[in-house]
């Protein structure tokens, strides 16, 4: 089986040096190693590519895509930019904390990072650059702030994590990322202070509480969303693909319906807008179910746990190892592939270490949030850059502080189990051997 899988490496690479798209690329290197060993690949791939998306959890993808698209062009960003404003504002260098928590709140609730960037960047970057704050680091601050909205739920990628991993609990991924993406936020606000004092960036107006609570007020139906869709999966009233639905159906009441920010004639756009990414989406997960499929076959995840281990007995080094293996992948590859092809290799390895599924989900998850703000394979990175009219190599100086902030965040949720899996814990979202496992991790801390 080695031979199979260095001719699929092999055509893989070649695929990708010649610019081939990353789905197309690993379907014909996938198609040639089965082929080349005397087996017709056709049937076999093709029902391995159907079975990887004959999975009702992925329905929810398109509904989370759609609200995201009707959430960014619908007013919610503006309502909670003035929310965010009024809260912290008045902190010196007020608008990068502006920027960094709404981002947050605006990336939670519609799932999509690169939505945040677009709706919330397309505001805040000429805002601050107006206000005399460097255009680069605004840039490098929507970039880093718009990936937690991918760990803090909903999270599209949780859903295909979950799917790569087996039986993950979506509700229960959904919770683990909250303080993990809290904590990657404070950790950007930290050095958004730091330069904010060092550049003696100038604060705004102090808010009244009458002024927050208008705020608030305004953006509270918005924020209600997060209440709908995570209230009703935890208490069993819906599962996460119809909170998808139900999220759906939210944000077009509001955009459409109160806030009249999106004609019905702009409807037809959106939805192929929606179907466009969820192709996309789609057809990443059916090439990689055929790659995973030939990985099993041929032992790989085994080599590489087995490799892994016999570099050293203790889970720091082990862990350690696999996170930068994961920051490098990160740099060239997109978190969708990447979590789809790395799970099904690293996760029984993590799980051998004692680690639950769904905090070697979140840390993975995190890992990669870093790759897509890195070159060259960066996508947050290449939108943000388009939506502050710089370029790449400008502001990659900027984003060096916030690259060590995050990997800062990514050690703090790699070492400490309880920042991702108190809440699903306490909620009742683990299954009792990872309750166990849990417990058993929080006595050898102590």
């Amino acid at each position: 089986m080695g031979a199979v899988i260095l001719i699929m490496l092999l055509v893989f690479g070649i695929l990708m040096l010649m610019n081939v798209p990353i789905a197309v690329s690993i379907t014909i290197s996938t198609f040639v190693a089965i082929y080349s060993q005397g087996i017709d690949p056709s049937m076999m791939l093709a029902g391995k590519m159907a079975n990887g998306v004959n999975s009702f959890s992925l329905l929810a993808i398109p509904f989370f895509v759609l609200s995201g698209y009707l959430m960014g062009k619908g007013g919610m960003a503006r309502r909670l930019i003035d929310f965010a404003g009024a809260l912290v504002g008045f902190l010196p260098g007020g608008l990068a904390y502006v920027n960094t928590l709404t981002c947050m709140i605006f990336g939670s609730i519609s799932g999509s990072s690169a939505a945040a960037i677009s709706s919330i960047g397309g505001f805040m970057i000429p805002e601050m650059n107006r206000k005399g704050y460097n255009n680069e680091f605004n840039v490098a601050v929507t970039t880093t702030a718009a990936t937690t909205g991918l760990i803090i739920p909903p999270s599209n990628i949780m859903i295909v994590y979950s799917v790569a991993a087996g039986s993950v609990s979506i509700a229960a991924m959904f919770m683990a990322g909250i303080l993990p993406g809290i904590l990657v936020g404070l950790c950007i606000m930290f050095v958004c202070g730091y330069f904010s004092f060092k550049k003696n960036y100038k604060r705004e107006k102090r808010s009244s509480l009458k002024e927050i609570l208008v705020a608030f007020k305004n953006c509270f139906l918005s924020l209600f969303l997060i209440v709908i869709v995570m209230g009703g999966i935890l208490k069993g009233i819906f599962t996460a693909t119809e909170a998808a639905a139900i999220a759906v159906i939210y944000a077009f009441f509001l955009s459409v319906i109160l806030y009249r920010e999106i004609k019905l004639k702009a409807l037809p756009d959106l939805f192929m807008q929606t179907g466009v990414t969820t192709a996309v989406v789609m057809l990443l997960i059916c090439s990689c179910s055929g790659l995973s499929w030939i990985m099993t076959m041929a032992n790989i995840p085994q080599t590489v746990s087995a490799a892994l281990l016999g570099v050293s007995d203790n889970p720091v080094v082990i862990l350690l190892c696999i996170n930068f293996i994961l920051l490098v992948v990160g740099t060239f590859m997109d978190m969708t592939p990447a979590v789809l092809i790395f799970t099904p290799i690293f996760l029984p390895v993590a799980q051998n270490l004692g680690m639950t599924d769904v905090h070697f989900g979140i840390m993975m998850i995190t890992n990669l949030c870093i790759g897509i703000c890195t070159p060259p394979v960066g996508t947050c990175l290449f939108i943000g850059c388009g939506v502050g009219k710089t370029t790449i190599a400008k502001v990659t100086k900027p984003m060096i502080p916030f690259y060590a902030a995050m990997l800062f965040a990514l050690m703090v949720i790699t070492y400490w189990p309880a920042v991702s899996l108190w809440l699903p814990v306490k909620s009742h979202q683990l299954k009792a051997e990872d309750v166990q496992k849990v417990e058993f991790l929080q006595l050898q801390e102590k």
